[in-house]
């Protein structure tokens, strides 16, 4: 005859079945990079895009040599919007990331227009495909959004209103299933220094930056990776932080061409800019284990 479970027993039993694995196991490790601003023509302002793509080059071998769990792509594939060989250079060396590795392609301003308008977005779609969209991995939910639309949606009025709908919505889903993190991509910084910070070229004007921050806090988002300043910059707004990542095509300020290697673990995302000429040979997702203290 069995003997009867006791009350602790119980409780683990009906955990097991009832709690999400997610909750009862951590997860493992894992990471992505960010490339941003491939921006083909950038240096010799569209006479050429050699350097552009050699650049380029060099990020896709070193993305093949590390092999992450997926590859975003965060805006101004080309730097003049809709050339033909510019396009097509871009995505003959995008095309070369391993097909194992998953690719997301983001619109800059340089791919659909400062102001765009429905026939330059729909021009965008025709040959990379939405531009705005939900994506998943391992508990990450990774939200891609056109942020030249809210950057300046004068002559776009009724996607910018299908977006934020469309945003909420996701954001919904994502908080529903209980994602670990739910990061969002995008071109446009949503702030440089700090959320209150003035309107100016490289940041979302502040009368939409508050709304969305709201909305961010809302359902729990915590980063967001961004490109456009061809440079880098980290700030937070509370809990939630704004990584801009520096180009791998030409770079602004003194700043120097790179990628941006990001770890995903249970609690947080760390991550780090690496120059070109610094690439690591491969990533450790393994924390350092602690200094021991002399006695």
């Amino acid at each position: 005859m069995s003997r009867p479970l006791r009350p602790l027993r119980l409780f683990f039993l009906f955990a097991a079945v009832l709690l999400p694995a997610r909750i009862l196991v951590a997860a493992a490790p894992f990471y992505f990079i960010q490339l941003s601003d491939p921006q083909l023509g950038m240096f010799t302002n569209n006479r050429d895009f050699a350097q552009d793509a050699a650049n380029f080059e060099f990020a896709v071998t070193a993305v093949n040599r590390l092999r992450p769990a997926f590859v975003v792509i965060t805006g101004d594939l080309v730097h003049k919007p809709g050339d033909p060989a510019q396009i097509a250079e871009y995505r003959r060396i995008a095309g070369l990331i391993d097909r194992s590795i998953p690719v997301y392609h983001i619109a800059g301003n340089h791919d659909v227009e400062n102001a765009p308008t429905p026939e330059s977005l729909a021009a965008y779609r025709k040959i990379f495909g939405p531009d705005r969209y939900t994506f998943r991995h391992q508990g990450l939910v990774g939200i891609v959004l056109n942020s030249s639309v809210i950057h300046t949606p004068e002559k776009a009025a009724a996607e910018l209103a299908e977006q934020e709908r469309w945003l909420r919505a996701e954001l919904g889903k994502a908080k529903a299933e209980g994602a670990r993190h739910i990061v969002v991509f995008q071109h446009h910084p949503w702030f440089i220094k700090n959320a209150a910070e003035a309107d100016q070229y490289f940041n979302i004007p502040l009368a939409r930056r508050a709304a969305y921050m709201a909305l961010f806090r809302e359902f729990g988002v915590r980063y967001l990776f961004c490109g456009h300043y061809h440079r880098n910059a980290e700030a937070k707004d509370g809990e939630i932080e704004n990584v801009t990542s520096g180009p791998v095509g030409k770079p602004l300020g003194g700043a120097k061409s790179g990628l941006r290697v990001a770890i995903v673990r249970d609690d947080r995302i760390e991550h780090r800019y690496f120059e070109l000429g610094e690439l690591p040979v491969a990533v450790d997702v393994n924390p350092p284990a602690p200094k021991k203290t002399k006695k």
